[in-house]
């Protein structure tokens, strides 16, 4: 018996939209875990600072009302203090390590997490998709689907560039992941809203509605 494929529901949201819900206002299941996606620079901490007042030095997830926010600055704040002059790329294993762990710990307690990822890593967006159909939730993408000049003028104003080759590397995965986004075949997702750099301006909440799954202790 053939295998029916998994289609996701994807919104895709310009200025002014092109389908889909109002970008203003994006409503999620209670206890799902939101996945802000983006190449680097694309302006997923700079989307988070604005929707939940982050100030950019915390170093534990953030509560906004039932949800947790996870930035993985706030795993790199974490281990500043104990990696001293250990070179930044050096850093970057451990540092994503712990952020994908802080998630993973927030949905096996059954919290509602939006959280910045790579979006150009699907081994992680599967691995959370996983844990996520364990614990009875869902996964959700948001891709902030900007130009890569733009993305390269965000790493500039952030101080921390990523190598031309790697950049490259982040982009032709990023058209990859959209490309499937469009198209509804982006398996591990239950939906998937599209935001150009515009349209992201324009988001103001992030809202968890309805009954949340048993939360689990440990």
């Amino acid at each position: 018996m053939t295998e029916t494929p998994h289609t996701s529901e994807v919104h895709v949201m310009a200025t002014p939209p092109a389908s889909g819900p109002s970008a203003g206002d994006l409503r999620y299941p209670a206890g799902s875990l939101v996945l802000l996606a983006g190449i680097p620079g694309a302006g997923k901490s700079t989307l988070l600072d604005r929707l939940y007042g982050l100030r950019g030095d915390e170093r534990e997830p953030v509560r906004a009302g039932d949800a947790l926010v996870i930035d993985s600055r706030q795993s790199r704040n974490w281990w500043a203090p104990y990696l001293g002059p250990i070179p930044q790329r050096a850093r970057i294993p451990l540092v994503h390590t712990t952020h994908a762990v802080r998630i993973a710990r927030a949905m096996w307690k059954g919290h509602a997490v939006v959280a910045h990822t790579r979006g150009t890593w699907p081994h992680i967006l599967y691995g959370f998709a996983w844990l996520a159909r364990r614990v009875g939730n869902e996964v959700h993408l948001i891709l902030l689907d900007v130009e890569p000049r733009l993305a390269r003028e965000g790493q500039l104003s952030r101080g921390r560039v990523v190598t031309s080759a790697t950049f490259a590397r982040h982009c032709r995965r990023w058209r990859v992941l959209v490309e499937r986004a469009r198209g509804g075949s982006l398996p591990p997702a239950a939906s998937v809203t599209i935001l150009d750099r515009a349209a992201a301006d324009l988001l103001r909440t992030i809202r968890f509605d309805g009954r949340p799954s048993a939360r689990r202790d440990g």
